[in-house]
């Protein structure tokens, strides 16, 4: 089994990037997404996730009974709104998130970072995720079988950040990696992406 992590500028263009794989057959208990929610996109009304810039749309239910995003019926379990430590409030589903969630809850060393590595994220590639989450991306995480690797990878990679240059880019920012004390900056990261090619 192999572990598929990549992130994305927006939540749409990963929502976009779970349904393809789920087109493609990977089965939607082995997806995961965890979206920043620093500016309130999503909210709970009525045990449910609604997507406030969708017209108030639900998402999905914080029951772990069948949650959707995006209109895909059962898409993602256990959708919910939390708070991880050094990223703020998010909106998370799906394994990862459990794992996320139980880090952060039993106070676990590394939280975000731990969930991560745990996942068979490499440490280096898991800050930049970490730190592209906190300043406003989403991640998306697939557990694929290992004969489809490279199928279920081109699926994903063709809208998601190219790791290696964010890494570059931050560190052209003085950044050495991620910082759960570090100012939650979304709106500044959004105006800097939309200005430079290297985001």
């Amino acid at each position: 089994m192999a572990v598929l992590t990549h992130l994305y500028d927006t939540y749409d263009e990963a929502r976009r990037a779970s349904e393809k794989l789920v087109s493609a057959g990977v089965p939607s208990n082995d997806i995961s997404i965890v979206a920043n929610n620093a500016n309130n996109r999503f909210a709970t009304q009525d045990s449910r996730v609604v997507d406030t810039q969708d017209s108030g749309e639900a998402v999905g239910t914080g029951t772990g009974l069948g949650a959707t995003v995006g209109g895909l019926a059962g898409l993602l379990t256990g959708l919910g709104v939390m708070a991880i430590p050094g990223i703020g409030p998010v909106v998370a589903a799906g394994w990862l998130a459990s794992t996320a969630l139980g880090a952060v809850v039993g106070g676990a060393a590394g939280g975000i970072i731990g969930a991560l590595t745990q996942a068979g994220v490499p440490e280096e590639n898991a800050h930049v995720y970490a730190e592209g989450l906190r300043r406003g991306g989403t991640l998306l995480t697939a557990r694929v079988a290992d004969a489809d690797r490279t199928r279920f990878e081109s699926i994903l990679g063709a809208t998601a950040v190219d790791v290696s240059k964010r890494r570059e880019a931050y560190q052209a920012e003085g950044w050495t990696g991620f910082d759960q004390e570090a100012r939650n900056e979304v709106e500044r990261e959004r105006r800097a992406r939309d200005k430079s090619p290297m985001f």
